[in-house]
């Protein structure tokens, strides 16, 4: 028999706020964390053609991450470091009286150290070769957030990494969850990190024509199924859960926001950057999630979709919502939250489970920010600019990613 695993602590730090519980507030009272890009060198991002990002400010590093480790990782490490501590302590996990070896990690990042990369090219170019930095290697690797995460508090269980691009975080909580379910571990720290708003991080983007080139309403420049979409807003940040083990959970009477009942993954096969345009591969995902939590399309109260704001995501993704719900697909309640903290690559699916939980915990579900012009190719309810009450018994959580990659994780209420 599997094993029941439920969501027992939170953390992030996103556009909106360094905290789970700060950033949540901000998007129930929808709050953007979009703004002017700033963390690129002006003389090469006046070159853009988008000038808009959703970038952590006020970051505090040096609260998570021990002073002489700070110049030997990179900003996605140290955000994922600070998720895991935050969602370590919500937990209230007393890891003296715990198996380390039974506690695993599984922390993905879409791009990885790409700042460190730059960086240390730049030095190579001006300062030749012998002045590489020797801790470049273990600086970029993706692997390195939950390697760190691991040796900073002693867990000896399953450490591995997700990398699919924009789908990275819900695929590490999806596969943590399987894990458990296996009895390979009792508890998993999981979710997405990303901090790649560099000059080729973004340039690269803003050459695809990915980018919102809403300049200058920076604060709107993230709109989701609006008729008006022209592009999303680049994020970073991180988000983190800890997983565990039904009975070891109730054993230590935690706090359970929400259970995990079912994952899907599935590929669209189709292209390198675009979705399916029928929606193919995203709604048999959310098919295989929903068959695996047993539920049936009209047990959705609510769905945290992909939402990026660009043109032919929100309109597969709506399609693919029709596909997966039939005729309850209209009455279903959609949002994006990327509409405020911007799309944070692979860090966005972590945080989007953590919305998700809590939305069912607290019985609010977030809006979908400056929805002002309806698409006729998106028609159905993005709970349009102000956060609704309602009770949310089971929500999926969407991820797409470039090459094709989706994941849904199917959470509901614990009971």
């Amino acid at each position: 028999m599997k094993s029941r695993v439920v969501i027992t602590g939170v953390g992030a730090v996103t556009p909106v706020g360094n905290t789970a519980q700060k950033s949540w507030h901000n998007v129930i009272k929808g709050i953007s964390g979009t703004g002017r890009l700033t963390q690129i060198p002006q003389e090469i991002a006046s070159h853009f053609k988008s000038q808009v990002a959703a970038e952590v400010s006020d970051f505090d590093a040096p609260k998570y991450v021990p002073l002489k480790q700070i110049k030997k990782t990179d900003r996605f490490v140290q955000l994922a470091l600070a998720g895991a501590r935050m969602a370590l302590d919500d937990s209230k996990l007393d890891l003296s009286k715990e198996n380390l070896s039974e506690i695993g990690v599984l922390v993905g990042s879409g791009i990885g150290g790409l700042r460190t990369i730059e960086e240390q090219h730049k030095i190579l170019l001006e300062k030749g070769p012998e002045r590489i930095s020797p801790f470049l290697i273990p600086m970029l690797i993706v692997n390195m957030a939950p390697g760190q995460i691991s040796i900073q508090y002693g867990f000896k269980g399953p450490n591995n990494c997700v990398a699919t691009a924009c789908a990275t975080g819900s695929h590490a909580i999806g596969d943590a969850f399987k894990i458990i379910q296996r009895g390979e571990a009792m508890v998993m720290i999981a979710g997405g990190t990303e901090s790649c708003i560099t000059s080729l991080g973004f340039g690269g983007f803003d050459a695809m024509k990915a980018l919102s080139t809403y300049n200058d309403e920076p604060k709107t420049a993230s709109r989701p199924f609006d008729a008006t979409r022209n592009g999303f807003v680049m994020g970073e940040g991180c988000g983190v859960v800890i997983l565990e083990e039904l009975e070891h959970a109730l054993k230590r009477n935690a706090h359970i926001f929400a259970e995990i009942i079912g994952y899907g993954m599935t590929s669209d096969a189709t292209h390198m950057t675009a979705p399916d345009p029928e929606g193919d591969g995203a709604s048999r995902c959310m098919i295989r999630a929903m068959k695996e939590a047993g539920v049936k399309p009209e047990q959705i109260d609510y769905i945290n979709a992909h939402g990026t704001s660009t043109f032919l995501n929100d309109k597969v993704e709506t399609i693919a919502i029709k596909k997966a719900l039939g005729s309850h697909a209209k009455k279903v309640m959609v949002s994006s939250t990327k509409s405020m903290t911007g799309h944070l690559l692979g860090a966005a699916g972590g945080v989007e489970a953590i919305f998700t939980v809590l939305a069912i915990k607290e019985g609010i579900v977030p809006p979908t920010i400056n929805y002002k012009h309806p698409d006729p190719d998106c028609d159905l309810d993005y709970v349009p600019n102000e956060a609704r009450r309602a009770t949310v018994r089971v929500a999926l959580s969407n991820s797409l990613g470039f090459g094709g990659h989706n994941a849904t994780i199917c959470f509901k209420q614990f009971e």
